[in-house]
């Protein structure tokens, strides 16, 4: 039995709350769990349940929950300066010294910055960016953007067009003209059935070049693409992939767009995706782990020719938004990354970390519902099949990676769902006995699920 004050939250909440990605009646039937406070890798719910947060939020939180520098950070941000704007002709120490921070952290090349407040808002943003660049070169005409089919690039009018997860669209009547979206998925468990990684990667970047070459190269704006592709499955890609995106990229004179809102900051064990995978972006977008969720804050990067033709533009660039670089989250921005910087998040000293992360992930593949597991960083996925030879998978009707996102939370540990892709994106800062607990619940409620369907 739920508690008076829960169930008073709930009735608050089935009112007057309309959820991101939900369908209400079903939402408003069962009553939102109520999550109340946080510490470290932990959430507390308003009936006292402990919950362990494989997800970091929704990818975001690196140095866990109730850190105190980032509450002193943010506190002290308020005291001295707790809002100013960046129009005008003005700017602040917090978010000058954030711009200089990103530029030394991201890929060699980057030197201007444009903070947002949110991923989406960053997506937008760098296609308007994009689209001005071309028009200050005098090739108002390369307007097409290529995207690949099941990204994620947001929730906005842009970030959803540019999303090639279809389910985004028909509500919205999107996706806006001149986005292209190629596929396969570059996931070579699913799709490169008969091949191998390497002659996989390259139908893969086949597609990129024939749709840049059916376009037409002299109309082609960008491709975008995540380093690691998140909520379309928490996909890596295949063996080489990326260079050889970049190399096709350079021979049409196509920027190379990487979005790194959930690969940036350290997400892949270096700052950004793209130096894992050794490629120079033109643009970045950047948020989440940024400030470790503790303040909204996101922001484009730009490098090479493109950074140097908006900074020198003898015109005003009409853009920008009323919380850019805002204060408070720059302030926590700079202290995050001191944090992940002094205790070892990022780089070499956290790789013992990472490796004890995916060796403990992979366990899980002898359970009879795990076809594979796979990962990268502090990034893991697991995905439930009916067959483990043939890969087959279950039926959609069965809802089954729902069930044991349900049984995780049920048991104290939030995977997320996508289909029947699990996903997992545990804080930085979780110490190995918490990986242990982390599998172990994991196995869990794969065991629940097995048993629900049948196959336990």
């Amino acid at each position: 039995m739920l508690s008076n004050r829960t169930l008073s939250w709930q009735a608050q909440d089935s009112a007057h709350h309309l959820h991101p990605f939900t369908t209400h009646p079903v939402l408003r039937a069962r009553g939102p769990r109520m999550i109340t406070s946080a510490k470290g890798i932990y959430l507390e719910d308003s009936e006292g349940n402990k919950i362990l947060d494989a997800m970091s939020g929704l990818w975001c939180t690196q140095v866990g929950y109730g850190n105190e520098e980032l509450v002193e950070a943010a506190t002290e941000a308020m005291r001295t300066l707790s809002y100013y704007n960046l129009f005008f002709m003005t700017s602040h120490p917090y978010a000058t010294e954030m711009a200089a921070k990103v530029c030394e952290k991201a890929p060699e090349g980057i030197s201007q910055v444009l903070f947002a407040c949110s991923g989406s808002e960053a997506v937008d943003s760098a296609y308007k960016l994009i689209k001005y660049y071309w028009n200050l070169k005098g090739q108002p005409q390369r307007k097409q953007f290529i995207a690949r089919e099941r990204a994620y690039h947001g929730s906005t009018t842009v970030g959803a067009s540019l999303s090639g997860l279809t389910g985004m669209h028909p509500q919205f009547d999107l996706p806006l003209p001149g986005i292209h979206h190629i596929g396969p998925t570059p996931e070579h468990y699913k799709y490169g059935e008969g091949l191998s990684e390497e002659e996989f990667t390259d139908v893969c970047v086949k597609a990129l070049e024939d749709k840049i070459l059916e376009l037409g190269p002299e109309n082609v704006a960008a491709f975008v693409g995540e380093p690691v592709m998140g909520a379309g499955g928490m996909l890596p890609p295949p063996a080489g992939y990326w260079p050889k995106i970049e190399a096709v990229c350079r021979k049409y004179g196509v920027l190379l767009w990487a979005d790194e809102v959930i690969t940036g900051w350290g997400r892949t064990g270096e700052w950004f995706g793209s130096q894992y995978f050794g490629i120079t972006p033109d643009v970045m977008t950047m948020a989440k782990g940024m400030s470790s969720g503790y303040v909204p804050l996101s922001a484009v990067a730009l490098g090479g020719d493109i950074a140097d033709a908006i900074a020198s533009g003898d015109e005003e660039m009409a853009h920008g938004f009323t919380y850019s670089g805002h204060p408070v989250a720059c302030a926590v921005a700079l202290k995050n990354v001191e944090i992940m910087e002094r205790d070892g998040l990022v780089g070499e000293r956290a790789q013992p970390r990472i490796d004890y992360f995916q060796k403990q992930l992979a366990t899980l593949n002898d359970h009879p519902l795990v076809g594979q597991t796979r990962g990268l960083g502090m990034l893991g996925g697991i995905e439930i099949v009916a067959d483990k030879e043939t890969k087959q998978a279950f039926d959609p009707a069965l809802d089954v990676g729902f069930k044991c996102r349900e049984h995780c939370f049920n048991t104290g540990l939030v995977m997320r769902s996508v289909g029947d892709s699990m996903i997992l994106c545990p804080p930085l800062v979780i110490t190995n006995d918490e990986i242990d607990e982390l599998v172990d619940k994991a196995r869990g409620a794969l065991d629940l699920t097995a048993k629900e369907i049948g196959r336990l």
